[in-house]
């Protein structure tokens, strides 16, 4: 792993030699959170992905847009194809990346996948202001796969769901998997109760959610609109 600056006073690590294929990681609402990631970020780097995983502040008076943008462009500058990038976005990150998916055309950003983890998709998203569902059918229809644990109690499983019912009707390629996971691990992390903060999970469970979170994240993405497989 190597930690760098992606902009002014901005950090990232990166995973993984850089290869034909890049991801770019979000952690959620808590600022500057990346190392919350690390455990994820390996297990996809260890499928030949190289992985970027940058720190964004959602506190800040643009709920994070500037970090944002930022670290697409330097992830794009890395990619050997730009528009091939892998966007990953947990909670907050993951309806970032679903706004961004939406609006693709209005910033200039292609991706081959987008991957949403337990997506807080209740709410107006960072990157345009607006609900991701207003903001459909959206521009370039990149795949999005949902990825939702039927134990999160943070943001419901059924925020996952009616999105990808959504998309759907729109005519996207989605794909909505429901996991035996909670908020927190669905993403490599755990909740630290005394410091109310997400950190980088150790325990056996929450790592085998991991691997298996990054099987799908660099698996092909979904080839035909609609698909939901729960379990």
């Amino acid at each position: 792993m190597e930690t760098v600056e992606y902009g002014p006073g901005r950090l990232a690590d990166l995973f993984g030699e850089r290869s034909r294929r890049t991801a770019l990681l979000w952690h959620g609402k808590q600022p500057d959170a990346r190392t919350a990631l690390r455990p994820l970020a390996e297990r996809v780097a260890a499928h030949g992905v190289h992985v970027v995983v940058p720190d964004w502040d959602s506190h800040h008076d643009d709920g994070g847009r500037t970090d944002l943008l930022a670290s697409v462009g330097f992830a794009r500058e890395r990619a050997d194809d730009a528009d091939g990038l892998i966007l990953v976005g947990w909670s907050m990150g993951g309806l970032a990346a679903a706004g961004l998916a939406i609006h693709t055309g209005r910033y200039g950003a292609g991706f081959s996948h987008v991957v949403c983890l337990a997506g807080a998709f209740l709410v107006p998203d960072p990157i345009s202001g607006q609900h991701p569902v207003a903001a459909l059918p959206g521009g370039r229809r990149c795949p999005i796969t949902l990825l939702h644990g039927t134990a999160d109690d943070v943001v419901p499983v059924t925020a996952s769901r009616e999105f990808a019912a959504a998309l759907a009707h729109h005519r996207w390629p989605v794909e909505l998997d429901e996991l035996s996971a909670d908020h927190g691990s669905i993403a490599g992390a755990r909740y630290d109760p005394e410091a109310d903060r997400y950190a980088a999970a150790t325990d056996r469970r929450t790592l085998a959610v991991a691997a298996e979170v990054a099987e799908r994240i660099t698996a092909a993405p979904p080839a035909r609109t609609g698909r939901s497989s729960p379990r």
